[in-house]
Protein backbone atom coordinates (compact mmCIF):
# COMPACT_ATOMS: atom_id res chain seq x y z
CA UNK A 1 0.00 0.00 0.00
CA UNK A 2 2.81 2.53 0.82
CA UNK A 3 4.00 2.57 -2.98
CA UNK A 4 0.73 4.31 -4.14
CA UNK A 5 0.34 7.85 -4.44
CA UNK A 6 -1.28 10.11 -1.57
CA UNK A 7 -3.86 12.33 -1.88
CA UNK A 8 -1.40 15.52 -0.52
CA UNK A 9 1.06 14.48 -3.20
CA UNK A 10 -1.95 13.74 -6.19
CA UNK A 11 -3.03 17.27 -5.24
CA UNK A 12 0.56 18.70 -5.75
CA UNK A 13 0.61 17.83 -8.99
CA UNK A 14 -2.52 19.39 -10.16
CA UNK A 15 -2.37 22.27 -13.14
CA UNK A 16 -5.09 23.74 -10.51
CA UNK A 17 -4.63 27.16 -7.52
CA UNK A 18 -2.98 26.29 -4.57
CA UNK A 19 -5.80 27.83 -2.72
CA UNK A 20 -7.96 24.97 -4.45
CA UNK A 21 -5.55 22.20 -3.21
CA UNK A 22 -5.44 23.37 0.32
CA UNK A 23 -9.44 23.30 0.07
CA UNK A 24 -9.65 19.81 -1.21
CA UNK A 25 -6.85 19.12 2.28
CA UNK A 26 -9.08 20.29 4.66
CA UNK A 27 -12.33 18.54 3.37
CA UNK A 28 -10.21 14.91 2.68
CA UNK A 29 -9.01 15.79 6.61
CA UNK A 30 -12.59 16.57 8.16
CA UNK A 31 -14.12 13.31 6.20
CA UNK A 32 -11.12 11.09 7.91
CA UNK A 33 -12.49 12.58 11.35
CA UNK A 34 -16.33 12.14 10.34
CA UNK A 35 -15.09 8.82 9.50
CA UNK A 36 -13.66 8.26 13.01
CA UNK A 37 -17.02 9.15 14.90
CA UNK A 38 -19.76 6.78 12.29
CA UNK A 39 -16.90 4.15 13.19
CA UNK A 40 -17.13 4.22 16.45
CA UNK A 41 -21.36 4.88 16.40
CA UNK A 42 -22.95 3.73 20.02
CA UNK A 43 -19.47 3.56 21.73
CA UNK A 44 -19.46 7.45 21.65
CA UNK A 45 -23.46 8.12 21.68
CA UNK A 46 -23.51 9.35 18.29
CA UNK A 47 -26.59 6.88 17.27
CA UNK A 48 -30.05 8.29 17.37
CA UNK A 49 -31.98 11.05 16.91
CA UNK A 50 -30.93 14.65 17.90
CA UNK A 51 -34.36 15.82 19.06
CA UNK A 52 -34.37 18.78 16.32
CA UNK A 53 -35.26 18.80 12.80
CA UNK A 54 -33.00 20.81 10.18
CA UNK A 55 -34.54 23.45 7.37
CA UNK A 56 -35.45 20.58 5.18
CA UNK A 57 -38.19 19.93 8.18
CA UNK A 58 -36.36 16.41 8.17
CA UNK A 59 -35.30 14.71 11.75
CA UNK A 60 -31.67 15.08 12.36
CA UNK A 61 -29.71 12.76 13.53
CA UNK A 62 -26.30 12.79 16.05
CA UNK A 63 -24.30 11.87 13.65
CA UNK A 64 -26.01 14.71 11.02
CA UNK A 65 -25.16 16.89 13.66
CA UNK A 66 -21.66 16.21 14.40
CA UNK A 67 -20.80 16.27 10.86
CA UNK A 68 -21.81 19.19 9.95
CA UNK A 69 -20.01 20.55 12.85
CA UNK A 70 -16.64 19.10 11.88
CA UNK A 71 -16.84 19.67 8.39
CA UNK A 72 -18.15 23.96 8.91
CA UNK A 73 -15.82 24.58 11.78
CA UNK A 74 -12.88 22.71 9.39
CA UNK A 75 -13.96 24.82 6.38
CA UNK A 76 -14.50 27.98 8.05
CA UNK A 77 -10.57 28.20 9.62
CA UNK A 78 -9.46 27.54 6.29
CA UNK A 79 -7.89 30.27 4.96
CA UNK A 80 -8.92 29.50 1.32
CA UNK A 81 -12.66 29.27 2.26
CA UNK A 82 -15.24 32.89 2.05
CA UNK A 83 -18.33 30.67 3.24
CA UNK A 84 -19.82 27.84 3.49
CA UNK A 85 -23.57 26.24 3.28
CA UNK A 86 -25.03 23.22 4.16
CA UNK A 87 -28.09 20.64 3.75
CA UNK A 88 -28.79 20.93 7.45
CA UNK A 89 -27.93 24.33 8.06
CA UNK A 90 -30.86 27.13 6.99
CA UNK A 91 -28.92 29.96 5.65
CA UNK A 92 -25.02 30.58 4.71
CA UNK A 93 -22.09 30.79 6.99
CA UNK A 94 -19.41 33.26 5.84
CA UNK A 95 -15.88 33.18 6.77
CA UNK A 96 -14.55 36.03 9.02
CA UNK A 97 -11.67 36.60 6.50
CA UNK A 98 -11.59 36.99 2.57
CA UNK A 99 -11.26 33.51 0.65
CA UNK A 100 -11.42 32.34 -2.71
CA UNK A 101 -13.98 29.65 -3.05
CA UNK A 102 -17.37 28.67 -1.58
CA UNK A 103 -17.98 25.33 -0.30
CA UNK A 104 -21.48 23.50 -0.32
CA UNK A 105 -22.06 20.05 1.37
CA UNK A 106 -24.49 17.18 2.88
CA UNK A 107 -22.49 16.32 5.70
CA UNK A 108 -23.81 12.99 6.20
CA UNK A 109 -25.81 11.65 3.67
CA UNK A 110 -28.19 8.31 4.04
CA UNK A 111 -28.69 9.39 7.50
CA UNK A 112 -31.50 6.63 7.33
CA UNK A 113 -28.76 3.88 7.48
CA UNK A 114 -27.08 5.21 10.09
CA UNK A 115 -28.53 2.90 13.50
CA UNK A 116 -28.66 0.05 10.59
CA UNK A 117 -24.59 -0.09 10.16
CA UNK A 118 -25.24 0.51 6.56
CA UNK A 119 -23.17 2.73 3.98
CA UNK A 120 -23.21 6.61 4.50
CA UNK A 121 -21.02 9.66 3.34
CA UNK A 122 -20.43 12.76 2.77
CA UNK A 123 -21.08 14.92 -0.38
CA UNK A 124 -19.18 18.29 -0.99
CA UNK A 125 -19.38 20.81 -4.12
CA UNK A 126 -16.43 23.71 -3.95
CA UNK A 127 -17.16 26.94 -6.07
CA UNK A 128 -15.54 29.77 -6.90
CA UNK A 129 -16.46 33.26 -4.42
CA UNK A 130 -16.90 36.24 -5.32
CA UNK A 131 -15.22 39.58 -4.24
CA UNK A 132 -16.61 40.43 -0.40
CA UNK A 133 -18.69 38.78 1.82
CA UNK A 134 -20.42 35.86 0.44
CA UNK A 135 -24.47 36.08 0.62
CA UNK A 136 -26.67 33.60 -0.89
CA UNK A 137 -27.12 34.57 -4.17
CA UNK A 138 -23.26 34.41 -4.44
CA UNK A 139 -23.14 30.57 -3.74
CA UNK A 140 -26.27 30.12 -6.17
CA UNK A 141 -24.18 28.96 -9.39
CA UNK A 142 -24.78 26.55 -11.78
CA UNK A 143 -23.71 23.12 -11.35
CA UNK A 144 -20.77 23.91 -14.13
CA UNK A 145 -19.44 26.36 -12.62
CA UNK A 146 -18.16 23.95 -10.04
CA UNK A 147 -14.04 23.95 -9.98
CA UNK A 148 -14.04 20.37 -7.29
CA UNK A 149 -16.96 17.76 -6.41
CA UNK A 150 -16.30 14.93 -3.86
CA UNK A 151 -17.91 12.68 -1.98
CA UNK A 152 -16.78 10.04 1.18
CA UNK A 153 -18.21 6.78 1.30
CA UNK A 154 -18.06 5.45 4.88
CA UNK A 155 -18.22 1.61 4.09
CA UNK A 156 -16.49 -1.30 4.08
CA UNK A 157 -13.93 0.27 2.93
CA UNK A 158 -13.32 4.10 3.57
CA UNK A 159 -13.72 5.64 -0.48
CA UNK A 160 -12.58 9.56 -1.28
CA UNK A 161 -13.64 10.38 -5.09
CA UNK A 162 -12.88 13.21 -6.58
CA UNK A 163 -12.99 15.22 -9.63
CA UNK A 164 -11.29 18.66 -10.50
CA UNK A 165 -12.51 19.10 -13.95
CA UNK A 166 -10.67 16.18 -15.65
CA UNK A 167 -11.86 13.22 -14.96
CA UNK A 168 -12.18 11.10 -11.65
CA UNK A 169 -9.69 9.60 -9.38
CA UNK A 170 -10.79 7.28 -6.43
CA UNK A 171 -8.58 6.97 -2.93
CA UNK A 172 -9.04 4.54 -0.18
CA UNK A 173 -8.46 5.53 3.48
CA UNK A 174 -5.38 3.04 4.28
CA UNK A 175 -4.60 2.04 8.21
CA UNK A 176 -2.01 4.69 8.31
CA UNK A 177 -4.73 7.45 8.05
CA UNK A 178 -3.36 8.08 4.44
CA UNK A 179 -6.18 8.33 1.52
CA UNK A 180 -3.90 6.44 -1.25
CA UNK A 181 -4.92 6.42 -5.04
CA UNK A 182 -6.57 3.19 -6.30
CA UNK A 183 -8.78 3.83 -8.68
CA UNK A 184 -6.98 6.34 -11.41
CA UNK A 185 -9.50 7.09 -13.83
CA UNK A 186 -12.69 5.74 -12.80
CA UNK A 187 -15.40 5.54 -15.73
CA UNK A 188 -18.78 4.37 -16.16
CA UNK A 189 -19.52 1.70 -18.72
CA UNK A 190 -22.59 3.43 -21.15
CA UNK A 191 -24.62 0.08 -21.14
CA UNK A 192 -26.04 -1.76 -17.89
CA UNK A 193 -28.25 -4.15 -16.92
CA UNK A 194 -28.94 -2.34 -13.55
CA UNK A 195 -30.73 0.64 -12.01
CA UNK A 196 -31.64 1.45 -8.18
CA UNK A 197 -34.92 3.38 -7.85
CA UNK A 198 -37.16 3.23 -4.56
CA UNK A 199 -39.94 1.10 -5.56
CA UNK A 200 -41.85 1.39 -2.98
CA UNK A 201 -42.85 4.61 -4.43
CA UNK A 202 -44.21 3.65 -7.84
CA UNK A 203 -47.50 4.26 -6.84
CA UNK A 204 -46.85 7.88 -6.91
CA UNK A 205 -44.88 8.73 -10.13
CA UNK A 206 -45.65 10.27 -13.56
CA UNK A 207 -46.71 7.89 -16.07
CA UNK A 208 -43.65 8.21 -18.06
CA UNK A 209 -41.56 6.95 -15.15
CA UNK A 210 -43.87 4.05 -14.53
CA UNK A 211 -43.39 2.82 -18.51
CA UNK A 212 -40.05 3.18 -17.82
CA UNK A 213 -39.32 0.92 -15.00
CA UNK A 214 -42.15 -1.10 -16.15
CA UNK A 215 -40.20 -2.31 -19.15
CA UNK A 216 -36.63 -3.49 -17.23
CA UNK A 217 -39.39 -5.06 -14.69
CA UNK A 218 -39.96 -7.36 -17.88
CA UNK A 219 -36.68 -7.60 -18.65
CA UNK A 220 -36.05 -10.16 -21.43
CA UNK A 221 -39.02 -10.72 -22.34
CA UNK A 222 -40.19 -6.83 -22.91
CA UNK A 223 -39.39 -4.04 -24.71
CA UNK A 224 -35.88 -3.89 -23.49
CA UNK A 225 -35.22 -7.23 -24.44
CA UNK A 226 -32.60 -7.53 -21.92
CA UNK A 227 -32.94 -8.91 -18.16
CA UNK A 228 -32.47 -6.31 -15.48
CA UNK A 229 -30.95 -6.49 -11.43
CA UNK A 230 -32.63 -3.62 -8.81
CA UNK A 231 -30.15 -2.30 -6.27
CA UNK A 232 -31.40 0.28 -3.97
CA UNK A 233 -28.87 1.73 -1.02
CA UNK A 234 -31.67 4.09 0.42
CA UNK A 235 -28.06 6.53 0.70
CA UNK A 236 -27.17 8.54 -2.87
CA UNK A 237 -23.80 8.62 -1.87
CA UNK A 238 -23.77 4.60 -1.75
CA UNK A 239 -25.52 4.53 -5.13
CA UNK A 240 -23.72 6.65 -6.82
CA UNK A 241 -20.49 4.51 -5.70
CA UNK A 242 -21.83 1.65 -7.13
CA UNK A 243 -22.29 3.27 -10.87
CA UNK A 244 -19.00 4.45 -10.58
CA UNK A 245 -17.33 1.08 -9.73
CA UNK A 246 -19.82 -0.71 -12.28
CA UNK A 247 -22.40 0.91 -13.85
CA UNK A 248 -26.19 1.25 -13.73
CA UNK A 249 -28.65 3.72 -13.18
CA UNK A 250 -29.92 6.22 -10.17
CA UNK A 251 -33.55 7.14 -10.09
CA UNK A 252 -35.27 9.37 -7.88
CA UNK A 253 -37.99 11.17 -9.89
CA UNK A 254 -40.56 13.38 -8.77
CA UNK A 255 -43.63 11.81 -7.47
CA UNK A 256 -47.03 12.50 -6.41
CA UNK A 257 -46.69 12.78 -2.86
CA UNK A 258 -45.48 16.39 -2.57
CA UNK A 259 -46.63 17.51 -6.02
CA UNK A 260 -45.16 21.32 -5.76
CA UNK A 261 -42.08 19.95 -5.12
CA UNK A 262 -40.17 19.36 -8.03
CA UNK A 263 -38.11 16.59 -6.44
CA UNK A 264 -36.54 14.57 -3.07
CA UNK A 265 -32.75 15.66 -3.02
CA UNK A 266 -31.60 18.44 -3.06
CA UNK A 267 -29.51 20.52 -6.28
CA UNK A 268 -26.84 22.11 -4.74
CA UNK A 269 -25.52 19.66 -2.08
CA UNK A 270 -26.31 16.22 -3.63
CA UNK A 271 -27.14 17.20 -7.44
CA UNK A 272 -25.04 19.49 -8.79
CA UNK A 273 -21.83 17.31 -7.05
CA UNK A 274 -22.87 14.18 -8.24
CA UNK A 275 -23.66 15.15 -11.81
CA UNK A 276 -20.06 16.37 -12.22
CA UNK A 277 -18.29 13.27 -11.29
CA UNK A 278 -20.73 10.88 -13.31
CA UNK A 279 -20.53 13.62 -16.38
CA UNK A 280 -16.54 13.44 -15.97
CA UNK A 281 -16.44 9.74 -15.54
CA UNK A 282 -18.23 9.19 -18.76
CA UNK A 283 -21.67 8.99 -17.61
CA UNK A 284 -25.13 11.30 -18.04
CA UNK A 285 -27.12 13.10 -15.44
CA UNK A 286 -30.63 14.57 -15.97
CA UNK A 287 -33.10 16.12 -14.06
CA UNK A 288 -36.38 14.61 -16.16
CA UNK A 289 -34.80 13.39 -19.69
CA UNK A 290 -34.82 16.77 -20.81
CA UNK A 291 -32.26 18.80 -19.01
CA UNK A 292 -28.66 17.91 -17.54
CA UNK A 293 -28.68 18.57 -13.83
CA UNK A 294 -25.55 20.64 -14.32
CA UNK A 295 -27.41 23.22 -16.33
CA UNK A 296 -30.10 24.06 -13.68
CA UNK A 297 -29.86 27.34 -12.97
CA UNK A 298 -30.56 27.77 -8.91
CA UNK A 299 -32.71 30.07 -7.53
CA UNK A 300 -32.64 28.39 -3.75
CA UNK A 301 -30.67 27.31 -1.34
CA UNK A 302 -31.81 24.29 -0.77
CA UNK A 303 -33.98 23.70 -4.19
CA UNK A 304 -35.05 20.58 -4.93
CA UNK A 305 -34.86 18.34 -8.15
CA UNK A 306 -35.30 15.21 -9.68
CA UNK A 307 -32.42 13.15 -10.43
CA UNK A 308 -31.61 10.46 -12.85
CA UNK A 309 -27.60 9.71 -13.62
CA UNK A 310 -25.85 6.89 -14.45
CA UNK A 311 -24.93 5.00 -17.68
CA UNK A 312 -25.05 6.64 -20.34
CA UNK A 313 -27.25 4.93 -22.92
CA UNK A 314 -29.46 3.74 -20.13
CA UNK A 315 -30.43 7.49 -19.66
CA UNK A 316 -30.60 7.97 -22.99
CA UNK A 317 -33.95 5.31 -22.56
CA UNK A 318 -34.73 6.43 -19.74
CA UNK A 319 -35.17 9.94 -21.36
CA UNK A 320 -36.91 8.41 -24.54
CA UNK A 321 -39.51 6.57 -22.91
Amino acid sequence: MTDRISLDDHLGTLDAPEGLKTVLRVVAGACVDIRKVVAEGALVGALGASGAVNVQDEEQKKLDVISNDILTAALLACHAVAGVASEEMETVQPADHAGDYLALFDPLDGSSNIDINAPVGTIVSVLRAPQGTPTEADFLQSGRSQVAALYALYGAQTMLVLTTGSGVKGFTLSADGEWRLTHDAIAVSPDTKEFAINMSNQRHWSEAVQRYVDGVLKGADGPRGKNFNMRWVAAMVADVHRILMRGGVFLYPWDRREPEKPGKLRLMYEGNPMALLVEQAGGKATTDGTQAILDVQPEQLHQRIPVALGSANEIDAYAGV
